[in-house]
């Protein structure tokens, strides 16, 4: 299959956007990524955060929001309240596919830690329209205590974006490759059945500057073949 692009979630180096989020999506263009993925617009409206990515050649793989922000208020977690958040997405995947787009949950660590005697990524996935949009991360999943990788296989063409976070349990602010993750094994699934679009990476720890961090992360999937 053709090459999935790759982008970085620009909450990795959010203190750096703050400051200069003209030169970050100058710097992070110019190390090879193909697109950014917004969590905050750092005072900026949709039309100059179009010119400034078109500027650099760069596309918007997404953006986050928080629950909370749509809803006004925050759910409790319960079992029930998993499975009534996913009928939501489903509503609003309903909603917005007529202007092409996707609405997807991204999870933390609490999706991988059993409730009830069940993950409440399961309970949301299995009560989730299909057009809802699986964006698992692999680190974060692995922090709560599953292995995320055979939710690919699982829930097949729904991670149509995913985000590549290494785990660790021996070194601190590893980048992505040194770690515990198992990256090929997950490759293969998102590319077979995964229905991956984007690959999205996302450090949260760092051993070196942020920037310098998602720039090593690149390089290192670069010599992984991606």
């Amino acid at each position: 299959m053709a090459r999935i692009p790759i982008g970085v979630q620009l909450y990795s180096v959010r203190e750096d956007c703050a400051k200069d989020l003209p030169g970050v999506l100058e710097e992070i263009a110019d190390m090879g990524y193909d697109g950014v993925e917004f969590a905050g617009y750092y005072g900026r409206d949709a039309e100059e955060l179009r010119r400034l990515c078109d500027e650099n050649g760069l596309r918007v793989a997404g953006t986050h929001i928080q629950l909370a922000t749509l809803l006004g208020d925050e759910l409790p977690l319960t079992i029930e309240a998993w499975a009534k958040t996913a009928k939501l997405f489903s509503e609003l995947a309903e909603k917005v596919e007529p202007e092409g787009m996707h609405v997807g949950y991204h999870n933390h660590s609490i999706e991988f830690t059993e409730m009830d005697g069940e993950l409440p990524w399961d309970t949301f996935f299995g009560n989730a329209d299909p057009r809802v949009v699986m964006q698992l991360d692999t680190g974060n999943a692995l922090h709560g205590g599953g292995d995320p990788v055979p939710y690919v296989e699982r829930y097949p063409g729904r991670a149509l974006s995913v985000h590549l976070k290494e785990y660790s349990t021996t070194k601190k602010g590893a980048l992505i490759g040194e770690g515990d993750t198992d990256w090929q094994r997950l490759f293969d699934l998102c590319e077979s059945v995964g229905g991956t679009e984007w690959y999205i990476v996302e450090q949260e720890s760092y051993a070196f500057p942020p920037m310098e961090c998602v720039d090593k992360c690149l390089k290192n999937l670069r010599e992984m073949g991606k």
